[in-house]
């Protein structure tokens, strides 16, 4: 079994897509020649030549649009916008038109594209390059938004994300892109969107997060487990809309405790919606209010002050064992 990167992952999704479905192409700045800025599609072009991957004007609302156009009339389209941050300059696109197309047409229309996007920090990026902005794109609704932490992940995730009827944003931290490595078949298999993964069994402290913070929470549920002899869950939500409301339910009514991390500003992020199902549907079970731990609400520093904004294996330790206090 190959040992890939993310990288290597999902350039592996898109091969096998591109060369088992001739309605898939992929098109974005940089993608063709250069491969993308991280490498992401390099050799692709090589493969299957100018017509089904190659590069666009810096026009983000013009990639967007396209997309949706080919979506529409039969193909298969992913695109990759070279950051997040940069599709503030698509929000017409995709809030009015994207993510409203079956809707609109009365499911005469639908609109099976993919975008692709870096995003997040700990990478000394430039202004507009790490934001984490996902959870804009919630209040859409129409479109799914996943957001892997691993390579078997983004593999199995990026093949359901292409062969889904409707538009899906597949978000992927840069910190993880070659952070490490993972055992991935070279095989197509799916991870069903919508789905969570309980990435560590406990019965304490339920910990819930999604792309890079996973790891994060991984380290401190082992420092916490380690000083206090405690048994702590760590939840991967994976995809945030749809969002597996029955994991986080489960668990929370399982453990009565819960902290939820994702390095996005704290007002109106993920973490809310989290603690609002927890709220809903556990209230009776909660021994402790909800900790949250996220990044502050300013806008991402420079990159001499990143790491006062990404929250680290120490804050989310503390966040656990104020929710262990009696």
């Amino acid at each position: 079994m190959p040992n890939w990167t993310m990288v290597q992952a999902i350039n592996n999704a898109l091969a096998y897509e591109m060369e088992h479905d001739p309605r898939v192409l992929i098109f974005g700045q940089d993608v063709g020649k250069n491969g993308g800025v991280f490498r992401v599609t390099d050799t692709l072009q090589e493969r299957f030549g100018e017509d089904r991957v190659f590069d666009t004007p810096l026009a983000e609302s013009g990639i967007i649009g396209t997309s949706l156009g080919m979506a529409m009339y039969g193909l298969r389209p992913v695109v990759e916008i070279q950051f997040a941050a940069f599709m503030f300059l698509s929000l017409n696109q995709i809030g009015s038109q994207v993510s409203r197309m079956r809707y609109r047409s009365g499911g005469v229309f639908t609109a099976p594209l993919v975008i692709r996007a870096p995003f997040g920090g700990g990478v000394r990026t430039p202004e507009m390059h790490s934001d984490s902005i996902e959870a804009l794109f919630m209040h859409l609704q129409g479109i799914k938004i996943i957001i892997p932490s691993n390579p078997y992940d983004a593999k199995g995730l990026l093949h359901s994300a292409i062969e889904d009827p409707d538009p899906v944003m597949f978000l992927e931290h840069m910190k993880l892109y070659r952070s490490f490595r993972q055992d991935v078949p070279d095989e197509r298999y799916i991870i069903p969107i919508g789905k969570a993964a309980v990435v560590k069994e406990g019965s304490d402290v339920t910990v819930i997060s999604y792309g890079a913070m996973v790891k994060v929470a991984l380290e401190a549920a082992e420092q916490v487990e380690q000083a206090t002899g405690t048994s702590i869950e760590v939840i991967d939500l994976r995809t945030i809309a749809p969002m597996d409301q029955d994991a986080i339910i489960d668990s929370v009514n399982k453990t009565g405790r819960a902290v939820v991390v994702h390095e996005a500003a704290k007002t109106g992020g993920v973490g809310a919606e989290v603690i609002a199902i927890i709220n809903e549907h556990c209230l009776y079970s909660l021994l402790k209010p909800v900790e949250r731990v996220t990044g502050p609400d300013t806008p991402f520093p420079v990159p001499k002050l990143e790491d006062y904004f990404i929250p680290t294996p120490e804050r989310v330790a503390k966040a656990i064992e104020r929710a262990l206090e009696p």
